[in-house]
């Protein structure tokens, strides 16, 4: 069975790597390369698989899932400058793939206790572009 709980934050970026020049930056990511940062409002979707609890009748405890959600992304993510205030941004470039798979590796380690397991990562850029990850083949 799976389980899909949503969470929205607010957050800026640029989308440069550090190693390229400004003009190889602009090539490969357009405006997204403006160096004051541009923002979005992001949409997350995480979805656990499991089999439901024959006590509670639960997958997981979706009180629990949401602090998680809410600690390990939502608070330090929130209203910041993924580049300069949120790590590995800092050398990692902050695309949709690289902050989805980020947000794989936090949940991740959260989750290893429970038999739920971590099965999708959705983050929503915009209405009409997301990025699904569900950890290494």
């Amino acid at each position: 069975m799976l389980l899909t709980r949503k969470a929205e934050f607010s957050a800026s970026h640029v989308c440069a790597n550090p190693a390229l020049t400004p003009v190889q930056n602009h090539a490969l990511y357009g405006a997204n390369a403006n160096p004051n940062g541009h923002g979005h409002n992001f949409v997350l979707e995480v979805t656990i698989e499991g089999d439901p609890d024959p006590v509670t009748g639960m997958v997981f405890d979706l009180r629990e899932l949401k602090e998680i959600i809410n600690q390990e992304v939502v608070d330090p993510m929130d209203h910041r400058f993924l580049n300069y205030e949120v790590p590995p941004f800092d050398r990692v470039v902050p695309t949709t793939e690289n902050i989805a798979i980020e947000i794989w590796n936090r949940l991740q380690g959260r989750l290893t206790a429970s038999p739920a397991r971590l099965k999708n990562v959705r983050l929503f850029e915009t209405a009409d572009l997301y990025v699904d990850y569900g950890g290494e083949a």
